[in-house]
């Protein structure tokens, strides 16, 4: 593959869709000499979702364009990010991403016998490695390390050791793949110049660097494992694809932050080079589109109804689907994601006695069946009939949630109340979620029998620092804790 291509089309068709490349002429130098060798990796922790059609999109592109690809499946790298792969699940976690990969990149055409495929660990526990990670560790300043990992390493109030050695560990795994460059997200970007800076210090050569934008998730925000809401898994059933795609961000006329116009760029056009938009005859009929600006134009002119796109990207993302879908159909493989990811209730949250006699799964009181996100107050307005106000209008980023506004209040003469308030630089739309209960799929409806915010709403409080808690536990979004100003000991409701 890329036999016929110049030197300079490889250039274009391996840059192409990036948001940046850090050494773009030692790219252009090695492709005047021989085949670009280039790694991606995964960190092995929450299920592959539809998002990573993104990376396996621009993986085709570098095998088109003759380059050496090896897959990295980063399961060290999954313990150390505040474990979230337990030690136990981490093989059974690798072997379920390397199916799922696997499926996926056949699902797109993309030929197996010309990729390499690495575990982390089959070299990372090597006596060279360990001596590189030590002379690493001697040099990187705990700054450094922090900074590097702060877009990729879970970020909590007493980071532990581990997530400090993570981008140190991810700039060695250049080195000991053999390769000339690093693919991955504009994410990384402090992993890779940390790799830069550093590398040479070992006598190791500083390596290319190509980065793809980051793609919004169906709220908006990044597409991610542990926010359910805002991902489609790639096992999904077709009904769940249709009911996550409707409830997803897609703002009339809007091109930002629009994760299903950025699914069309991102996967359906390199894949195609067309798309076609469904709609009814009375509308005009199908429409096909041969090139991504013109889809961006017609929906930032309204000429595309938000329904017809997510209708076309439903047909479009079931039909690279059902490959994946019929694969895990295989008893063993059922077998294997049931292994990697045990259900909460049969893990950490399940029943303690007899289980004959414990609760269903799906009358477990936990935070995560709540449903809770950001929203921006736009309007507030007296009541008309009593000495207090009302919201008038919530901006929650066109996403359906469980209606509830959460605020913190102290009892007494007069009662004080004030409204929670999400960490700096945090979205409408964005979920909150209780630390430690981050993955979990919220309840569609809370039906009004059952209680569920009522009994969780009991152990909900503001801590002495004005913390938002449940049972002690932080409420957190992804970029940090939900506070108040001033309502220590407070209730919340």
């Amino acid at each position: 593959m890329g036999e016929q291509l110049s030197p300079d089309e490889k250039f274009n068709l391996i840059t192409r869709n990036l948001q940046e490349v850090l050494g773009e002429e030692k790219l252009k130098q090695v492709l005047q000499e021989r085949e670009l060798k280039v790694y991606w990796g995964t960190a092995t922790t929450g299920k592959p979702h539809v998002a990573y059609f993104v990376p396996m999109s621009k993986i085709a592109d570098f095998l088109k364009a003759g380059c050496e690809v090896t897959i990295l499946f980063a399961d060290l790298h999954a313990y150390l990010d505040n474990m979230k792969a337990p030690w136990e699940l981490l093989e059974l976690r690798v072997q379920y991403y390397e199916q799922v990969i696997k499926a996926m990149l056949e699902s797109i055409g993309v030929p197996l016998d010309k990729l390499k495929f690495v575990k982390g660990t089959d070299y990372q526990l090597s006596r060279e490695y360990t001596l590189d990670v030590y002379r690493l560790s001697s040099m990187i300043t705990e700054h450094d390390a922090k900074k590097a990992g702060a877009e990729v390493v879970k970020q909590v109030e007493h980071p532990l050791l581990s997530g400090l050695l993570y981008p140190g560990l991810q700039a060695l795994d250049e080195e000991y793949l053999k390769v000339d460059a690093q693919f991955g997200g504009v994410d990384q970007r402090k992993i890779f110049t940390l790799a830069e800076k550093y590398l040479p210090s070992l006598g190791y050569t500083k390596r290319i660097h190509m980065m793809n934008p980051m793609v919004p998730g169906l709220t908006g925000t990044k597409m991610s494992s542990s926010e359910e809401e805002s991902k489609i898994d790639l096992l999904d059933k077709k009904e769940d694809v249709k009911k996550k795609l409707k409830k997803a961000f897609c703002e009339p006329g809007n091109i930002q932050n629009n994760g299903v116009l950025s699914f069309v760029k991102h996967v359906l056009f390199p894949l195609n080079s067309e798309f076609v938009i469904k709609r009814d005859p009375k509308w005009g009929g199908d429409q096909v589109y041969t090139s991504f600006e013109e889809v961006e134009k017609h929906f930032a002119e309204e000429q595309i109804h938000p329904g017809d796109l997510k209708a076309s990207v439903e047909v479009a993302l079931n039909k690279l689907m059902d490959p994946i879908r019929k694969k895990f159909e295989m008893p063993a493989l059922k077998k294997l994601t049931n292994s990697a990811y045990p259900e909460p209730s049969k893990n950490k949250f399940a029943t303690k006695g007899n289980p004959k006699n414990a609760a269903a799964e799906e009358d477990d009181i936990i935070p995560s069946r709540l449903d809770i996100r950001v929203g921006k107050i736009i309007s507030v307005e007296k009541h008309p009939d009593a000495d207090s106000l009302y919201l008038e209008k919530i901006d929650m980023r066109g996403i359906e949630s469980q209606a509830m506004l959460l605020c913190a209040s102290v009892e007494g003469e007069p009662r004080k109340v004030e409204p929670l308030d999400p960490p700096e630089g945090s979205a409408p739309g964005d979920r909150v979620f209780v630390e430690g209960f981050e993955s979990g799929k919220p309840d569609d409806e809370l039906k009004p029998k059952k209680k569920v915010f009522e009994k969780l709403q009991v152990d909900l409080k503001i801590s002495d620092e004005c913390t938002a808690q449940w049972k002690e536990k932080d409420l957190m979004t992804k970029l940090g804790k939900i506070t108040c100003k001033t309502l220590k000991g407070g209730n919340i409701s």
